[in-house]
């Protein structure tokens, strides 16, 4: 197995977990929160995808998949595209309602192919090269892209306790 096989695998498996957190939870239920400071399984999945948009796109030539594939218009949402909901205050966690969870999952799906697109082109060499020299030690294609699956793994756990605590409380 390569470093872009292993990738790729984990990429499908996040969108494959966030397919199974969405499933047959009812349309008015995606904006559900435990209390007022928590977050919803739609801003969670919505997160997911924006931070993988945004950040993969930072890693080669092509637009984030938000403006570019008119996501923020489906979603009703600013195209912004520094919004990815980090520091999002808990009314700004309430607006993200998307409506389904058929437009959720489209989004990361759109994503995802894009990612495994861009996972298509990269040599093991690229790993190693610097893409953000803001941090110290300076962020590898490699360190960020791991960065961006832990990152989606850890808010995909938090969607599933949402939508148990939902489907269960």
């Amino acid at each position: 197995m390569t470093p872009t096989d292993l990738l790729r695998d984990q990429f499908e498996r996040i969108r494959d977990l966030a397919v199974r957190i969405a499933d047959d939870l009812p349309d008015q239920d995606l904006g559900w929160r435990p209390d007022e400071q928590s977050n919803s399984v739609a801003w969670l999945l919505w997160h997911v995808a924006r931070i993988q948009d945004d950040h993969l796109a930072a890693l080669s030539t092509v637009d984030q998949q938000w403006v570019s594939g008119g996501w923020a218009r489906r979603f009703g949402l600013d195209d912004g595209m520094d919004d990815t909901g980090y520091g999002h205050t808990p009314e700004q966690v309430a607006a993200i309602q998307p409506g389904s969870s058929t437009l959720l999952v489209d989004y990361l799906t759109a994503v995802t192919d894009q990612t495994l697109a861009l996972l298509d082109t990269i040599e093991p060499d690229d790993l190693d090269r610097v893409v953000d020299d803001s941090w110290d030690p300076p962020v590898t294609m490699g360190v960020r892209l791991n960065s961006v699956v832990g990152d989606n793994f850890q808010h995909l756990g938090q969607a599933g306790m949402v939508r148990g605590l939902h489907d269960h409380g």
